[in-house]
């Protein structure tokens, strides 16, 4: 089996974004960190390769740095990895994004499953999963909480669905793009023979050109979405005004004002 998942490099959680006057947007000195979700189709990518054989290779589309992203998914147990780029690429919204990560994995041409974690915490959109499973023509199967039954002979995949009402048990064949929630497992911490191989890891780059795109379908240019500016969000005038008096008057007060402001 060929098991792909895809992945960046986000903002840490406690990251403070900001947008200065001319709408730049920072995270200031914080550090990236691998997507949390993606931790959890790292993890499952690993362990489906211990379970049935084969390989696992993590992709990310995006500037150097994502090489970081990449070397830690080998350090935990993957085999390969492959960095998707050029500056063309800058700028892409998910529906760039698709095509670009698509691309790359139709140029491997053996791919039985791709892994995404659930979302990214940076533009939060789910929509990569999708995109990538609508362009290749495959099964898409969301928010993954168990892969119940995998049967490479076969060729089909039996997993459990975390949906509002509780759970879903859903029957595909592969290969398949499938998007996964924490539910699923617990992610290793990279070892130190995976930190050492990472080290030591050559990341081959794949440009626009070497999948076969040209520059006004990728990045920017390749984006449904325009924004013609990015603006701070506006001050807030806030005053505070105490209200005095026993517990029964401020009581009462309090609900005077909250009537009066229609709030209640």
């Amino acid at each position: 089996m060929h098991i792909v998942v895809c992945t960046k490099l986000t903002p840490d959680t406690t990251a403070r974004l900001t947008v200065d006057a001319a709408g730049v947007v920072s995270w200031g000195d914080a550090k990236l960190v691998v997507n949390p979700w993606d931790e959890y189709a790292i993890e499952e990518a690993i362990l489906l390769k211990e379970a049935h054989g084969g390989t696992a290779t993590v992709i990310s589309m995006g500037p150097e740095t994502n090489k970081e992203a990449l070397k830690e998914a080998v350090a935990r147990g993957c085999d390969d990895a492959v960095l998707l780029w050029d500056e063309s690429m800058a700028g892409a919204d998910t529906l760039a994004t698709s095509l670009v990560l698509a691309r790359a994995i139709q140029k491997m041409g053996d791919v039985d499953i791709v892994l995404f974690g659930k979302q990214a915490i940076d533009g939060d959109t789910a929509q990569v999963a999708a995109g990538v499973a609508r362009r290749l023509g495959w099964p898409q199967l969301t928010y993954v909480s168990k892969i119940r039954q995998l049967d490479p002979a076969a060729r089909t995949i039996e997993v459990e669905r975390l949906v509002e009402e509780g759970k879903q048990v859903i029957r595909s064949r592969l290969p398949a793009a499938i998007s996964v929630v924490k539910d699923i497992n617990e992610p290793r911490y990279p070892s130190f023979l995976g930190i050492r191989k990472a080290s030591k890891l050559a990341v081959p780059l794949w440009t626009s050109a070497d999948l076969g795109l040209n520059g006004d379908r990728v990045g920017a240019a390749g984006s449904a979405v325009r924004w013609p500016e990015i603006l701070p969000p506006p001050v807030r005038e806030v005053k505070c005004e105490f209200i005095e008096g026993t517990p029964e008057e401020q009581a009462r007060l309090l609900v005077q004002r909250l009537l009066a402001e229609k709030v209640i």
